[in-house]
């Protein structure tokens, strides 16, 4: 597997929560070589089911969860060709202006973010955030064209080509959470030359980022042995508590906390080390805020893990990380899976 392109693709494609339809597609023909089956369930979740050589369904299973929704735009309305919009999931409104955008109205529009310029403003607001209000959205056609193309409610997403950089590091928009969707095809890929005993299911989940709903649905659906949530959390980077950051290029982030099942964190730990892959523990003491949340309080409770890719400029157009901490992860989790069995079951018991 290019890990390069696949993330690229994932990237570059759209999908804002709720309407994850084009990444959904993509991420569905990526899953289908690496598992025996793929299905799509009513809220949109992408569920792929590689069987283990015991469990077939029915013994214990290992789900893997990342999300593929992006934070976006939405319009709310159209004033003489110029277009109104909101928020869809927690954008930073300090870095909408002067972006590219495409408007998907009755046809995709390109267009960009703008304001007043700084010249004509009163002096007090110069050096002050423009409110997301007053921002505007232009796509250079006459006012009844925008009136006829668009209307409240059509999506608007960011426009930003995948960037390589040097030292396998790259950026680009979406990376919360394509990454870890690229995660978790890496997996299935190194599964191909390996032996599990459990089943292990693939889910790309929708809405992550208005509340975590897909993955509170596929768990609750699938009711898994254990659930993995595979997520970004924060790189380091100048300007940032270093207790709060992990290292880009280090290797992925093994969380250790309350929202994490102890003898989870210890299997993966010791899997690193075995199979000597660079990692970090990321110490997390309340509610991720991840897929893991939502997995763990799922029916009876699931017992369940969280491994994270270091990511810098977290929720921006330039998101940026590391292509080895997405192959490490990657080959830590076939790792995990196959060594899953009955003892390991008994661990999982909280007595």
């Amino acid at each position: 597997m290019d890990v390069k392109a696949t993330l690229q693709q994932l990237s570059e494609a759209h999908g804002v929560s709720g309407y994850e339809d084009e990444v959904r597609t993509l991420i569905a023909e990526q899953m289908r070589p690496l598992t025996d089956e793929v299905r799509t369930d009513a809220l949109g979740n992408v569920i792929g089911l590689r069987r283990g050589e015991v469990a077939q369904g029915k013994g214990p299973s290992v789900m893997l969860a990342a999300h593929m929704d992006e934070i976006g735009l939405i319009v709310t309305g159209v004033e003489k060709g110029f277009i109104r919009f909101t928020t869809v999931g927690g954008f930073d409104d300090r870095v909408l202006l002067g972006q590219e955008v495409v408007v998907h109205g009755r046809r995709p529009l390109p267009g960009v973010i703008g304001h007043r310029p700084p010249h004509v403003l009163p002096p007090a607001t110069r050096e002050k955030v423009i409110p997301l209000e007053d921002l505007l959205i232009d796509v250079g056609l006459p006012a009844e064209e925008v009136a006829s193309l668009v209307r409240p409610g059509d999506l608007i997403t960011i426009r930003r080509p995948f960037i390589e950089l040097k030292n396998e590091l790259v950026a680009g928009k979406a990376f919360d959470d394509r990454a870890c969707v690229a995660v978790i095809l890496a997996c299935l890929e190194n599964l191909q030359g390996m032996r599990h005993a459990w089943d292990v299911y693939a889910v790309a989940t929708v809405q992550e980022e208005v509340g975590l709903k897909g993955a509170m649905t596929s768990t609750f659906a699938i009711t898994p042995t254990v659930g993995i949530a595979l997520d970004v959390t924060f790189g380091n980077q100048p300007g940032v508590n270093e207790a709060e950051t992990m290292e880009v290029g280090k290797g992925p982030a093994i969380a250790l906390g309350p929202n994490i099942h102890p003898a989870i964190f210890e299997r993966l730990e010791e899997t690193a080390k075995a199979q000597e892959i660079p990692y970090q523990v990321d110490p997390i003491p309340a509610a991720s805020g991840t897929d893991a949340w939502a997995m763990q309080v799922t029916r009876a409770g699931i017992p369940t893990g969280l491994v994270s890719i270091p990511l810098r400029n977290m929720h921006t157009s330039v998101e940026t990380l590391s292509l080895r901490d997405i192959r490490r992860a990657g080959r830590l989790l076939a790792h995990f899976i196959a060594s899953l069995d009955d003892t390991f079951l008994e661990a999982l018991k909280m007595e």
